[in-house]
């Protein structure tokens, strides 16, 4: 398993790194076999473990906890903060008020006294980022958290971070959590080349786009199929439609190459120079054996040009696909009101 630093931290990160989204009530329920499959992404190398107080309620975090006991040291442990909790609006967001609540919770959760790369999920428009960061850097001072980064932020609201920390001297964030994949490659235009431009470095999510990359026979069909992301797999929609013609000619292109499929797209992001690593997101061990055996895949440029083909750099091939949107449109009646 080859290795990266992690944005100028020193920090020394496997390129593949386990996203733990799919352990607990919204995925796996087994604990048991939760904690099996993150030691065998352990045991294969992985050093670096993503989760959020938000996965299964913190159910995540109390699995990921049992899984490090006696190997926590060796781990860089990622989590983060910020999305709602609760209903009530001060259980989330970017206050210093939550931040400091939030960390201690996760800590307990994951029976650490630190945490390696501590996260704001989503931008929050109804907090001061100098607050923000004001509150993260008493953590890192504290000794509670290594190093902060952001998630899905925009190129705008990632400059402004940077600046804030520089004018303020506060610790800035040295990361960005951003979904990207064959079929998503809007972040290729702007947001991957301001974290490059700030010497950030980018855990990506979402390689096989909710399954539509995973090589299934009708990628419209699985457990991310119904609820909130239900849109995102109805071949009714334009943009949906276009997926599922690019996933052909992809399935198609992995065949030539000689690969499955997610070998092939696990691969393709792990190839941009600004990705430092890919968070694999599995739910049973069979999809993480499967996903482990691509760690050493490499495309070569013919290939990446085919894949150009089929779906241009900085193009997102359903405009819709991100049901959760960070930057709320001009558009959006409650910017209207105080």
């Amino acid at each position: 398993m080859k290795h990266r630093i992690l944005g100028g931290t020193g920090m020394s990160v496997s390129e593949y790194a386990l996203g733990t989204m799919m352990f607990g009530a919204m995925g796996n329920t087994d604990h048991e076999e939760s904690v099996r499959m993150i030691h065998t992404a352990l045991d294969a190398g992985i050093n670096l473990v993503d989760t959020a107080d938000v996965y299964s309620g913190g159910e995540s975090e109390v699995i990921v906890g049992k899984a490090l006991k006696g190997r926590r040291d060796d781990i860089v442990l990622a989590t983060k903060f910020g999305m709602a909790t609760a209903e009530d609006p001060n259980l989330g967001g970017g206050s210093a008020r939550w931040i400091r609540r939030a960390v201690e919770d996760s800590l307990r959760r994951l029976e650490t006294d630190h945490i390696d790369l501590y996260q704001m999920h989503r931008p929050d428009p109804h907090t001061d980022i100098d607050e923000t960061l004001g509150a993260l850097s008493d953590l890192v001072r504290a000794g509670k958290v290594r190093a902060v980064g952001g998630s899905f932020f925009s190129p705008e609201e990632t400059v402004q971070a940077q600046w804030t920390a520089e004018r303020r001297g506060h610790h800035r964030f040295r990361t960005e959590q951003s979904p990207y994949s064959i079929l998503t490659r809007g972040v290729e235009s702007r947001v991957l080349p301001t974290a490059q431009r700030y010497g950030m470095g980018v855990l990506t999510f979402g390689p096989l786009n909710s399954g539509w990359l995973s090589g299934r026979a009708d990628p419209t069909t699985g457990h991310r199929s119904a609820g909130a992301g239900a849109k995102m797999f109805d071949l009714t929609q334009p943009g949906v439609k276009a997926k599922a013609d690019a996933v052909h000619e992809l399935t198609a292109v992995a065949a030539e190459a000689g690969l499955p499929l997610p070998h092939l797209a696990t691969a393709f992001v792990r190839a941009h120079p600004a990705v430092t690593a890919v968070l694999i997101g599995p739910r049973r061990p069979d999809q993480l054996t499967d996903l482990l055996a691509a760690a050493d895949v490499e495309l070569d440029d013919d290939i990446l040009d085919r894949i150009d083909e089929i779906v241009p750099p900085g193009v997102d091939v359903n405009p819709d696909d991100f049901y959760i949107d960070p930057t709320p449109p001009l558009t959006d009646k409650h910017l209207r009101r105080r």
